[in-house]
């Protein structure tokens, strides 16, 4: 069995120097050979370093992750790898392809040179000796691929719509879509490079779309997950949406086959005209995986056809009569109450590894392709770290994984079926800056909720943490609405910072969170200020009463998206005047703006319907209408580049704040989109924030950046 661990490390957060960079990441795995693999390899900033699976050791090589974008093992032995240049001396704009030995880089060879800038790859070699490829690159209406650094100037700026989904994330839809094309290198014996190069096919090219145009990956967050090559290079399965759906009315999308020369046009597995898929399944569906025997293909599907944080359920098509209507599907452990994120097939193709969000983390589980719908999964990981990424080894009993948490950037460990670890590697013990961080740290504590279900919440405390002390609240609210606080690391909200900055942060997770099961989920749909809130309370009262070392008359609030909306409506009501500050990061300030958002199927959900059918469903949780109470200072963040929540939410609540007298200050980046990711903009948000909670909480001088009259 093949390993390739590809790891883009994010560097470590560290506030002092802005070296802020949000990259969630993990192994990119990829069955693409026939060797067991010695060798992981991940990168760290520009560097690239090889991890030997079995000891961990750790041996630098010369590939400039700046340079070089992408590497897969791919070749004649065990470290033979392919990998993409991101640059073209002869294209502008366009990459290169290169074959080498990822210990020998001085015999490294390009075999093609492509004139658009191709990313995402995927290769297998075939019987002939030639090697089949998969990229994704936007792509003209027409099918070429699109290169932005030979495209002419337009003579105007207008763009003209005719149809809703103007825009998203952060970016106005052009012509252009994202499409994966089939690429192939000849084996040529006398060639040069010893392969003949065949343009790239566009594979979506000619699929009937009567709404909605095909797409893949898909965007803002798709990437080469969204798509998969079959081990003997024959098919290319890919996801897209739903083309006889609107796009921002539906969150439909179907699994695709197509051959990867392109010779027949694709076609949805799963999608309506499919007569064996199960009713019920009309949602989004994302991660499909070949098994490598080639014989099926998983993957995952939601049920509700407008609803983005429905379970995933999982699903294996028989590929032995592939055609649109006979394509046989079968559901895998259906009741099962969780939502996997992404499939692994085991070496024999009988079992697969899925990570999905468990009580607070993610896990890893293992599972037969043949278990019935009352099959639980067995949790193989612990849930102390949050597993990023995973790679079934070729022993068939473990796989290699790559996690992270609250206290750790990066852990590197193999996990046996039986749930039997072995650290390979571990960011606190390597990277001196995060030294003194730890379990140590993190603990955890459940309350009974409004519903009667234990609602869980996180504690972190300063790395220096002294138990004769107390330290001020630091209550920290998770978007979604339907996610999670996890224990896992991030370069924007982390909570160690946080906590570092003399905190105990408390994060819980209330109603709505994931990864309890999918009636907690469910059960915030119209009930935004309801449930959840009074589990917040319960938490707040929780800590009041029972964590003596949390001072909580100097607590501060803080949250984003949904927790910008909850930390708005904690203003408004009781809970608001416990804390001395609060925080809010591209929230909701009025309900009844949000058809300024792409998504309308999200409002809809969860509102139960249209703004004009339903108009006191937005009206019940309008934070904006009980803005008679806010009096707490307040800071507000709002990017300008957030398209699924303006810019002009944040700005009506400042100018809000301000017209009552409340203290507050408005920061915006018209860099940014719902995120902070330039790291410069990173320490700017994080000295600001903790600046104007550390004035109101423990009496520090508030400085004189703001921007006066």
């Amino acid at each position: 069995m093949a390993l390739l661990a590809l790891i883009q490390a994010a560097p470590p957060l560290h506030i002092q120097d802005g070296s802020c960079n949000d990259v969630d990441v993990g192994i990119a795995a990829f069955d693409l050979g026939h060797y067991p693999r010695e060798w992981a390899l991940f990168s760290a900033g520009e560097n690239r370093t090889l991890l030997n699976i079995a000891t961990g050791e750790l041996r630098p090589i010369e590939l400039n992750a700046t340079e070089v974008s992408e590497v897969i093992w791919l070749g004649e032995t065990p470290t033979s790898i392919m990998y993409v240049n991101a640059t073209n001396e002869d294209v502008e704009g366009g990459v290169t392809l290169w074959l080498s030995d990822v210990l020998a880089l001085d015999q490294r060879t390009m075999v093609a040179s492509l004139d658009a800038p191709y990313s995402g790859l995927k290769a297998v070699r075939t019987e002939q000796g030639n090697i089949n490829f998969v990229m994704n690159s936007l792509a003209y209406p027409n099918g070429t691929a699109y290169n932005e650094a030979l495209a002419p100037e337009p003579e105007s700026s207008g763009r003209l719509y005719g149809d809703i989904f103007v825009r998203h994330w952060d970016t106005y839809l052009t012509p252009q879509r994202f499409a994966a094309f089939g690429g192939t290198l000849v084996s040529r014996a006398n060639s040069t490079s010893g392969y003949a190069s065949l343009p790239p096919v566009n594979l979506l090219k000619d699929i009937p779309a009567p709404l909605t145009r095909p797409e893949t990956p898909w965007q803002p967050f798709g990437d080469q997950g969204d798509y998969d090559i079959s081990p003997d290079g024959t098919w290319v399965a890919f996801l897209s949406k739903a083309p006889e759906l609107p796009k921002a009315n539906y969150t439909a999308s179907y699994i695709f086959l197509v051959p990867h020369d392109g010779s027949a046009i694709a076609y949805p597995i799963n999608g309506p005209s499919s007569n064996t898929k199960p009713e019920v399944a009309k949602g989004a569906s994302s991660s499909p995986r070949f098994s490598p025997d080639g014989k099926s293909l998983a993957y995952l599907q939601m049920d509700d056809i407008s609803y983005e944080a429905d379970r995933n359920k999982i699903y294996i098509a028989d590929l032995s009569t592939v055609s649109l209507n006979t394509t046989a599907i079968t559901q895998v452990a259906s009741d099962w109450d969780r939502s996997p994120d992404s499939i692994v097939w085991g070496p024999d193709s009988a079992q697969i590894w899925v990570p999905a969000q468990n009580l607070g983390a993610t896990s890893l589980f293992v599972l037969p392709v043949t278990a019935g719908a009352d099959y639980i999964p067995a949790n193989v990981t612990d849930l102390s770290n949050s597993v990023a990424a995973a790679y079934a080894l070729a022993d068939g009993v473990s796989a290699l994984v790559s996690s992270s948490s609250i206290s750790s950037s990066r852990d590197f460990y193999t996990n046996t079926t039986t749930g039997v670890k072995n650290l390979l590697f571990s960011a606190t013990t390597t990277d001196p800056e995060l030294a003194g961080l730890g379990q140590h740290t993190v603990d955890q504590f459940y309350v009974t909720g409004a519903l009667d279900i234990p609602i869980q919440s996180w504690v972190v405390k300063p790395s220096n943490f002294q138990s004769n002390r107390t330290y001020p609240l630091a209550f920290i609210v998770h978007g979604g609405p339907q996610s999670a606080n996890v224990n896992r690391w991030s370069t924007r909200w982390n909570l160690q910072v946080w906590a570092d900055q003399g905190y105990v942060v408390v994060a819980p997770n209330p109603v709505g969170s994931t990864g309890f099961g999918q009636y907690l989920t469910d059960m915030i749909q119209n009930n935004w200020g309801s449930y959840p809130y009074e589990d917040l309370v319960n938490v707040w009262e929780y800590v009041a009463a029972n964590l003596s070392y949390v001072d909580v008359e100097n607590g501060i609030e803080a949250g984003a998206s949904y927790g910008g909306f909850m930390t708005n409506w904690i203003q408004g009501h009781d809970l608001g005047r416990k804390f001395k500050a609060l925080v809010t990061h591209d929230g909701v300030t009025s309900t009844l703006n949000q058809y300024t958002t792409e998504e309308l199927w999200f409002m809809q959900h969860d509102f139960n319907g249209t703004l004009w059918a339903n108009r006191e469903n937005y009206e019940r949780w309008d934070p904006i209408r009980h803005a008679v109470n806010f009096s707490t200072p307040h800071f507000v963040i709002h990017n300008e580049n957030d398209y699924r929540l303006p810019v002009s939410e944040g700005i009506f609540l400042f100018n809000v704040l301000q017209e009552l007298g409340v203290p507050s200050r408005f920061l915006t980046f018209p860099d940014e989109n719902h995120w902070v990711l330039n790291r410069a903009n990173s320490l700017v948000w994080h000295t600001e924030i903790f600046n104007w909670i550390n004035h109101w909480s423990k009496g520090t001088p508030l400085d004189d950046n703001a921007i006066s009259k």
